[in-house]
């Protein structure tokens, strides 16, 4: 089996799922891709929606209306705010799932809230893969300094990192129909 982690920024697209299976269509052995889908920490965007709240007061702009009765409350709109974005990213890490698995290889994979290449280093030993995809929308501040997610990779890992930006069907510069 040759395994290849796939590190997406969002949903995998049917032409991006296309893609994926081509690339590796010639492979010697079968191919299993390993999916990793990252997922915001609710927690932290609490906190900075609270702190930029609590900053509000402090330049005397009253934000009684908008803050938190209690740390309670605090805690369950976290708890809530993270359930919501992990149904979101599970059901979006299942459609890839099935569109990879239609095309026929198989695949697994998984949500996670650690930083996306942390979780990406980590995983690559675990199923002892032998190749990385990193496949996100254009960022071009960050690729330019070298600090976009494959860039990271490739200084953590071993094994040939392939970045891929994300094709959809309304892409004005995809030349297919």
């Amino acid at each position: 089996m040759y395994d290849v982690v796939v590190l997406v920024e969002q949903e995998v697209s049917v032409p991006d799922a296309d893609r994926l299976v081509e690339l590796y269509a010639s492979a010697p052995e079968p191919v299993k891709f390993h999916l990793i889908v990252p997922c915001e920490d609710a927690s932290a965007r609490v906190e900075a929606s609270l702190a930029s709240l609590a900053s509000t007061e402090l330049t005397g702009i009253a934000a009684e209306r908008y803050s938190l009765q209690s740390d309670e409350e605090a805690r369950k709109a976290s708890q809530q705010a993270q359930h919501a974005i992990d149904a979101q990213a599970t059901a979006a890490l299942d459609r890839s799932l099935d569109r990879l698995r239609s095309l026929g290889p198989e695949a697994d994979g998984w949500i996670t809230h650690r930083h996306p290449v942390d979780e990406l280093v980590d995983h690559i030993k675990l199923v002892n893969g032998q190749e990385v995809v990193v496949l996100t929308r254009p960022h071009v501040v960050t690729e330019l300094l070298h600090i976009d997610w494959s860039a990271q990779a490739r200084r953590h890992l071993g094994v040939p990192v392939l970045h891929l930006l994300e094709q959809h069907q309304d892409n004005p510069l995809d030349p297919s129909p």
